[in-house]
């Protein structure tokens, strides 16, 4: 298949599986429709397992000259995968998304077996690539905070409604440790204006968690909302674009850009990375990490203690800098 043609399936959410037989194709969308009802996996992830999926079969199919069929699933060798890993490395990928694919495979794999459809145990079989710890890039404090409130000397003249739409999406990323995604998720009618404190977000999972929403930035919502031209009903997105439609999260990422060179910042400083600021300053000041971990809708503590990381480094850092022994 085509790149155009696979996206065009990719957009219309139509599930295609070139170099599979139909029984393995119809395996695959049975899975999908699990995934999606019984562990409520987000469209995005769906999307990307219903990716990575067709190009592991279209690889397949390829270098067995053959429509893959469950016979052949269950018949890989550890060459055939490793060939598979040779070739995403070839077109560039990286070991986090090669093992983020990995995994979708091993997921449907397993869906095979529990169906009793086929056995395909050839990926306890290869060993997978190392993911490298990367920790998040927090920014100073007083960075973050110029960031999050939007405002640069750049001599860019914008509307000042979505100046104070961008300060007060940024502050949610910031004062409250929301995703890009889960900030423009919010309705009207969800908005932390006035004595609403809190939101209530559905994160990664349809997770759903209450999140506290600070003074400051319950207030740049109440500015940008009394600026805005445009009528919000109770049931349409809080953040809307220049024409009243749902706001991209490319034009936060765009200005986040924008105000990152004006305000001298490093390419790390995204709008993910006021998250991760939210997260470290906390744990910086004596938060709880159980406390943290709701905060972000972590599902596994795990995940939040990378944080105690940043957190031990900075400490270090300071530590080679200040103390005359470290000299």
């Amino acid at each position: 298949m085509k790149p155009e043609t696979e996206k065009k399936a990719h957009r219309s959410g139509v599930l295609v599986f070139p170099g599979a037989e139909a029984e393995t194709a119809q395996a695959a969308v049975l899975w999908l429709r699990r995934l999606e009802g019984e562990r409520r996996v987000s469209p995005l992830t769906l999307d990307a397992y219903a990716r990575d999926l067709r190009q592991f079969l279209l690889f397949l199919g390829e270098r067995l000259e053959a429509p893959v069929g469950l016979k052949a699933l269950s018949g890989l060798k550890p060459n055939d995968l490793r060939a598979f890993m040779a070739r995403r490395r070839e077109a560039g990928v990286g070991s986090r998304s090669l093992l983020r694919q990995l995994a979708g495979l091993r997921s449907f794999a397993r869906y095979l077996a529990r169906e009793g459809l086929a056995s395909v145990g050839v990926f306890d079989k290869v060993r997978t690539p190392k993911n490298p710890r990367v920790l998040p890039k927090a920014l100073p404090a007083a960075k973050a905070r110029e960031l999050a409130a939007g405002e640069s000397d750049d001599g860019e003249t914008r509307p000042a409604w979505i100046a104070a739409r961008d300060a007060a999406a940024l502050g949610l990323l910031y004062g409250a440790g929301l995703r890009i995604s889960e900030a423009l998720s919010i309705r009207r009618a969800q908005a932390p204006v006035g004595a609403v404190d809190s939101v209530t977000i559905v994160g990664k999972g349809g997770k759903t968690r209450s999140v506290p929403v600070i003074l400051p930035v319950r207030k740049a919502i109440e500015t940008y909302l009394d600026l805005c031209p445009f009528a919000l009903a109770a049931n349409v997105p809080l953040f809307v674009g220049a024409r009243g439609g749902p706001l991209s999260p490319r034009l936060i990422q765009l200005t986040v850009e924008r105000l990152r060179g004006a305000l001298g910042l490093p390419d790390s400083a995204t709008p993910h990375a006021l998250r991760h600021s939210f997260a470290t300053h906390l744990l910086g000041r004596g938060g709880d990490l159980r406390s943290i971990q709701e905060l972000l809708g972590h599902a596994s503590l795990s995940t939040t203690q990378i944080y105690t990381s940043i957190d031990k480094a900075r400490l270090f850092d300071a530590y080679l800098a200040s103390h005359p022994r470290a000299k």
